[in-house]
């Protein structure tokens, strides 16, 4: 499975970074993609450092409408193929659908929802003229499930799920494209300080808290046996979780609310903040944050 193309989109950080240096160890070729390339000057060393093929970068911004082109014509004039695309890329708020500017909200929904159609018509009619290749995209545990406070996230990816599944709907034509949907729940990238926020408190990922690099295992998988069919949920609670919400609903919403405030709200008060919606924050982003995991 070594010597492909893979397009990872988001890979300065957190979950994209940790898959590209997981495909960059097979000696893949990457390409690196993201808004800040300050950022991506580290992710590319990361992935020489671990073996790949050829590392290349391409500094964008996926909710910009016109990037997908852009990224996708820049790949293909550096390698004349893709093989496999990750897209991780995604931005995070924290606040009442009352409390956050609208402007904010809009981003967030805007990167996951449109920064993945934009990329999704860019690159499915390459991998249609090949025959072949596989589109991951990064979803959520809240892509299936709400939770107070975190409207525009579930908003955002449940508008993602919906469409990544419209995908995998529309691709069944071409049996060598796959479009694959991997599902986390609490991952311990940075993401969590570099969120907007206007809940008023510091926030933390809620327990079980994954390692990034178990996520990036799982698109590795994928990317050599494709689910068509599927979202490949990474986190032990997810199942539980998502069943709850969808069996119990009362159940759910009674308790959805206090857990939230115990489980992803610290004591520590913080002002309101656009956070990393609007502009990338180099010195954060790495893939790791600062928290705990379950191996």
């Amino acid at each position: 499975m070594t010597g492909r193309v893979v397009l990872v989109v988001g890979a300065s950080s957190g979950i994209g970074l940790a898959s590209a240096t997981a495909f960059a160890s097979r000696g893949e070729d990457v390409v690196l993609v993201s808004r800040s390339g300050e950022a991506l000057d580290a992710a590319e060393k990361a992935c020489r450092a671990v073996g790949a093929g050829a590392v290349d970068v391409v500094v964008d911004d996926i909710a910009d409408p016109g990037a997908a082109g852009r990224i996708v014509a820049r790949t293909l004039e550096l390698h004349g193929r893709i093989d496999v695309v990750v897209h991780s890329a995604t931005v995070m708020g924290y606040g009442t659908v009352e409390a956050m500017p609208a402007t904010v909200f809009n981003s967030v929904v805007d990167t996951a929802v449109h920064g993945t159609l934009h990329l999704a018509q860019a690159v499915l009619p390459v991998l249609r003229r090949q025959r072949t290749g596989v589109f991951v995209g990064v979803n959520s545990l809240l892509g299936s499930i709400t939770v107070p406070q975190m409207g525009a996230y579930s908003t955002a990816k449940w508008g993602q799920r919906a469409l990544l599944r419209t995908l995998q709907q529309e691709t069944r034509d071409e049996p060598g494209v796959h479009v694959c949907i991997v599902s986390p729940g609490s991952v311990n990238t940075p993401v969590y300080d570099q969120a907007a926020n206007y809940s008023g408190r510091a926030t933390r990922p809620p327990v079980p808290v994954l390692s990034p690099d178990r996520v990036a295992a799982a698109i590795t998988r994928l990317a050599d046996r494709p689910r068509r069919h599927v979202s490949v949920p990474v986190g032990p609670a997810n199942p539980l979780i998502v069943a709850a919400f969808r069996c119990l609903p009362s159940l759910y919403d009674r308790l959805v609310g206090p857990l939230f405030r115990l489980a992803a709200l610290t004591k520590r008060t913080v002002p309101p903040s656009p956070g990393n919606v609007f502009e990338p924050v180099a010195a954060g982003e790495r893939t790791y944050g600062r928290w705990p995991v379950k191996r």
